[in-house]
């Protein structure tokens, strides 16, 4: 039986509360993931939900073993992170990348688009011999055409670009070390609906051309539905329900999950909002 790609048990993390930090002496503890755990195999997608301050970003960064979690593990093709010496880390990190929320702080403003994206390759030496310009010109070129970006914008700055654009340099950049699984970290925050739809429909080519495992956090539930096939949602850093995408949406089993599908907005159309707009 193969092993998973990626799975989660039992993760538990608590950080400095420095929001009431008292004047004298240390900030308290504050509970940020209560026992998390989730498996996650080659080519799975696994939307996490949940609202603000739920423990969605951290997650991502502990997956990435950016935060240690102080009890629980991280699996990665069945063997623990924790025991991992630096040089298998830094491998482990090549394949398992992260896009970040918001790409006008994650990209730098000094670089042009060419020398972002290209980044990940230098420390490896992948870029082909001598590491020159037309090298990383060739590189960043296949790499935005793979996520639907012409060549030409290698040029530019992030701050050129359309925030559409800038979310697709991000995910360019997390592709550049052809990872087995990508942590995107609300990656459509912010984005108008068409292009959150077009970041989406481009996560999910991905998935289905190279069999990217994908971890996509995000808070619309509509989004991952359409893209996820297993769900996990979380409230104060706690899983409240796991399970397969089409079973959580259609028979949801806890409250709070039920209160998430009921906020929903409702694709229908009143017929009469308009006269009775009129009459007031």
């Amino acid at each position: 039986m193969t092993e998973p790609l990626l799975q989660a048990r039992g993760l538990r993390l608590s950080l400095p509360d420095q929001a009431h930090k008292p004047f004298f002496g240390a900030a308290p503890m504050k509970h940020i993931l209560h026992d998390v755990g989730f498996t996650l195999d080659v080519g799975g997608t696994l939307g996490v939900i949940g609202e603000s301050g739920s423990g969605k970003s951290t997650l991502a960064r502990v997956l990435t073993w950016l935060l240690p979690p102080q009890e629980g593990d991280v699996l990665f093709q069945g063997r623990p992170v924790r025991a991992f010496n630096a040089a298998e880390l830094v491998a482990y990190r090549t394949r398992v990348q992260l896009a970040f929320q918001d790409p006008m702080s994650a990209l730098n403003p000094r670089r042009r688009v060419r020398a972002i994206v290209t980044q990940p390759l230098r420390a490896p030496g992948q870029l082909g011999p001598g590491n020159n310009e037309a090298s990383e010109a060739r590189t960043a070129a296949r790499l935005l055409e793979r996520v639907g970006l012409q060549a030409h914008l290698a040029s530019r700055y992030p701050h050129e670009l359309s925030g559409g654009q800038r979310q697709r340099v991000g995910i360019a950049r997390a592709l550049a070390l052809q990872p087995l699984a990508l942590i995107a970290d609300e990656v459509t925050s912010g984005l108008d609906v068409s292009a959150q739809a077009r970041i989406v429909a481009l996560l999910d080519e991905l998935r289905r051309d190279t069999g990217l495992a994908l971890v996509f956090i995000s808070h619309d539930l509509s989004l991952v539905r359409s893209l996820c096939d297993q769900v996990l949602i979380l409230r104060h850093g706690e899983v409240m329900e796991h399970g397969e995408s089409a079973q959580v949406f259609a028979q949801p089993q806890h409250a709070y999950t039920r209160e998430l599908l009921d906020a929903i907005p409702l694709p229908e159309v009143d017929p009469g909002w308009l006269e009775r707009g009129l009459a007031l």
